[in-house]
């Protein structure tokens, strides 16, 4: 039975759909003003995981993820670049969806963007407005905290302190400091939008509301996010969307830990920011999956090359382990998934997960060495369809192994002639030659693995940093 860790509540909680077999998902999506960084990819990659396992266990899922295309941050990097707005966010949009399919991540059903929602966030506006809890004041209009009674219900936060630690900056005219803008008001010369208080363009929080409302309805299954937007973005979510629906907004609220780099929290400030294409320039796309599922999604994830090493490392075992074997389609070993399932049903704990994985493995290598290549052959096919249920072992075995040799000193068809010249002298017992080959290949990066069916060769880990 699949249990979510509800940020909500604090605990674990049985999975309960409002209607099943039907899930209703709503992840908070990218702004797109730049290229997506690696704390993006982990929130890509988690919750694309959390579909796929949905999807696994007979649920229909309806995965809906955002797209802000408005944004102050979106206005001043287009005016730094002197390019049109649109012209800018459908240029990032384009390589977000390069960068996510590359980590494997399928498309979400649906894509809804903050410009495409106007009025339906117009609409959300002035129904906060009859209802007494929000105001419009000077063209701009704020959402009254005080006038919700479970504000801070998620991230714990009292409206107090809240108060305490806030201002109101110049050319704001909140009633509180705790409140928030629904509404800002353009000027003649700024991007906007005509609307009841004139021209202007939403805030941030009420496009996730509006845009989750008009897809999914004013209750829905599951929102997540990363933990940096539990405050004040998923409180303000629940406090404006509750207030104008009348209705309870989510069920269970999930979130993703930060990625830190050597211990650090990863941020342009600190020089260390990471982005996803760099990452992928210098290590295979599945490898950089398997490094973002090793750790469990709400805890903290540290960003190294060790740990993207070592996530190399184990994703070359398993794919040892399949290595000629059939790829045929068997029914999946009953043992192994009850095992594979119980880890991604308890609270999606991949690394659970994956150590079911790396004994399968073990498993299939030890049928292997005892020469029943039936057993072997049929948990490979078990192997394989597991880990595609979480995104891996999608490639080729020996196009994995063998992948990215040219970029380490020399194309498949030389290193193939070099193995099969070392067999030649092995054969002949000219070992120094075949030392002096196996040699070569190892300083280009290349591992030579001898065994009774031949030589074969793979590409070693930990060859490429960034």
């Amino acid at each position: 039975m699949l249990e979510v860790h509800n940020s909500l509540s604090g605990k674990k909680e049985v999975f309960r759909p409002i209607e099943p077999p039907h899930v209703r998902m709503y992840v908070c999506g990218m702004t797109v003003y730049d290229y997506c960084h690696l704390g993006h990819a982990r929130a890509m990659v988690v919750f694309d995981t959390v579909v796929r396992h949905l999807r696994f266990s007979g649920y229909q899922v309806e995965y809906i993820r955002n797209i802000t295309d408005v944004d102050d941050k979106i206005i001043r990097r287009a005016a730094e670049l002197d390019e049109p707005i649109g012209s800018l966010t459908s240029r990032f949009i384009a390589a977000m969806h390069e960068d996510a399919d590359a980590l494997g991540c399928l498309r979400p059903d649906a894509e809804p963007r903050a410009t495409e929602h106007i009025a339906e966030i117009i609409a959300l506006i002035e129904q906060l407005i009859d209802s007494g809890h929000a105001y419009a004041v000077n063209g701009d209009v704020y959402y009254s905290v005080a006038s919700f009674p479970d504000y801070g219900a998620l991230s714990g936060k009292r409206l107090e302190s809240l108060r305490a630690g806030a201002r109101i900056e110049p050319g704001e005219h909140k009633q509180d400091p705790a409140d928030f803008a629904l509404w800002k008001g353009a000027a003649n010369d700024e991007l906007g939008w005509p609307s009841p208080w004139g021209m202007g363009r939403p805030g941030w929080h009420i496009e996730c509301s509006a845009m989750s409302i008009a897809h999914l309805g004013a209750h829905f299954d599951i929102h997540g996010g990363g933990v940096d937007l539990k405050f004040p973005h998923h409180e303000n979510e629940i406090a404006q969307s509750e207030a104008a629906t009348g209705k309870h907004f989510v069920n269970y609220w999930m979130h993703n830990g930060h990625v830190r780099v050597d211990d650090e929290k990863m941020a342009k400030s600190l020089g260390n920011f990471t982005t996803i294409r760099d990452v992928l320039a210098a290590h295979p796309a599945e490898v950089v999956r398997l490094f973002l599922l090793s750790t469990h999604y709400r805890s903290p994830l540290n960003f190294n090359d060790a740990a993207l090493d070592a996530a190399r490392a184990g994703l070359e075992r398993m794919y040892t382990a399949l290595r000629g074997l059939p790829a045929e389609a068997n029914a999946i070993n009953d043992s192994w998934k009850a095992r594979f399932t119980a880890a991604m049903d308890d609270d999606f704990n991949t690394p659970l997960a994956l150590s079911v994985l790396f004994d399968l493995a073990r498993e299939i290598n030890r049928q292997r060495e005892a020469g029943k290549q039936e057993t072997a052959a049929s948990l490979g096919c078990c192997l394989r369809q597991l880990g595609q249920t979480i995104g891996l072992l999608m490639d080729d075995p020996e196009q994995f192994l063998q992948g990215g040799a040219a970029t380490v000193g020399g194309d498949i068809a030389r290193i193939d002639a070099l193995v099969a010249e070392r067999e030649a002298a092995r054969a002949n017992r000219d070992f120094a030659r075949a030392d002096e080959i196996r040699a070569t290949l190892l300083a280009e990066g290349v591992v030579l693995e001898d065994g009774a069916g031949g030589t074969t060769w793979r590409r070693s880990a930990g060859g490429a940093t960034i």
